[in-house]
């Protein structure tokens, strides 16, 4: 084969990405680490399902991006034996999307609904009928000669996933009945997660390399994936595949993740409000124009973290910078500064 010449591409190939996100996935309710709470729950909801021989309740999934919500989804399909159909909120824009849906599951199925609070109100109120009566009225015809067609559905599970379950109306919410909140993962639960993504990855991780990945996490399952992906990129390319603590630092540095995991854009905002605008209060438009970036990704990417660092504050006039922050940036907080020499004391006695 020449240079020029490349080899055919199967164009129903999966992306790389893709395959080894599902290569990386549990497929188990015991090998689910990190969230023991909801593992315990979440086997017992699925262990009396089995010994009734019945579907398992609806299951509400909710927390950051990033915690393992479709992994659970998986997960309860493969535990219960059963198929998984996937969508989303944003994709069910009208009832006729969701009664197609339901109307070709089969029994015992689980239907995972990414994004529930996205989905449109008409076909949430389809959805209230479908789960508690595994019934949808399709209507066809239009102003007064319209008829609903009532069509039976096979018992399924909805396991629907949000990250805004505020957003979520009170009867969609109840007619969950098994509600999960994720948190945040603890470093030694992504430490054994880093290991066995290495293990399934085919990579060499010292025990010291998976603590720094783990650290720089920001408690989040698939960032210390996608963390150690490139980890390994940069093991392979400068060094003999294994990673080391030393291999591990200089990657996530060339990354531009730090040892506390803030990113580029989380040290832009920070450093933005602290020495462009003195700490703060700065509002959120002029801040994300500061940083050539749009409000939403500043409100829903940076400020999250940065505020459950206690680096940044949202306050009514705007965002304001902690001392920590401050520190973090390595430099020091306007109220810990000595006074210029010879300026003046307001609060001195002139006499």
């Amino acid at each position: 084969m020449s240079p020029i010449e490349h080899s055919p591409v199967d164009p129903h190939a999966e992306p790389e990405e893709r395959v080894l996100e599902a290569a990386l996935r549990p497929s188990l309710l015991a090998d689910f680490e990190g969230q023991p709470r909801v593992s315990d729950q979440l086997g017992l909801v699925l262990e009396a399902a089995r010994h009734r021989g019945s579907t398992p309740d609806h299951v509400l999934l909710s927390g950051p991006p990033g915690l393992g919500k479709t992994t659970l989804a998986m997960i309860i399909a493969h535990e219960m034996g059963a198929p998984l159909r996937i969508s989303s909120g944003p994709a069910i824009q009208h009832p006729g999307d969701l009664a197609a849906i339901l109307s070709g599951l089969v029994e015992g199925e689980v239907f995972f609904l990414d994004e529930i609070h996205r989905m449109s109100r008409p076909a949430e109120e389809l959805l209230y009928l479908a789960m508690e009566d595994f019934r949808v009225d399709v209507i066809v015809g239009k102003g007064p000669g319209a008829t609903a067609i009532p069509i039976d559905i096979p018992p399924f599970t909805l396991v629907g996933a949000t990250t805004r379950a505020g957003l979520l109306p009170g009867p969609l919410r109840d007619r969950f009945g098994f509600t999960a909140q994720l948190d945040f993962y603890a470093a030694p639960a992504l430490e054994s997660i880093v290991g066995r993504s290495a293990a399934v990855l085919g990579v060499e991780v010292d025990a010291r390399a998976a603590t720094e990945i783990a650290g720089r996490s920001r408690g989040t399952p698939r960032i210390a994936n996608r963390l150690l992906r490139r980890v390994r990129d940069f093991a392979q390319v400068h060094h003999d595949g294994r990673v080391t603590l030393d291999i591990a630092t200089r990657a996530l540095e060339l990354y531009e993740v730090d040892e506390l995991g803030l990113d580029r854009l989380d040290r832009a905002v920070l450093e933005a409000v602290c020495r462009r605008f003195g700490g703060g209060p700065v509002g959120l438009s002029t801040l994300a124009m500061s940083v050539a970036e749009e409000t939403d990704t500043i409100e829903e990417v940076a400020e999250p973290f940065l505020v459950r660092l206690g680096f940044l504050m949202r306050t009514p006039r705007g965002r304001v910078a902690t001392a920590q922050g401050w520190r973090h940036l390595g430099l020091t907080p306007p109220d810990e500064r000595p006074a210029s020499p010879g300026a003046p004391d307001l609060f001195s006695d002139p006499s």
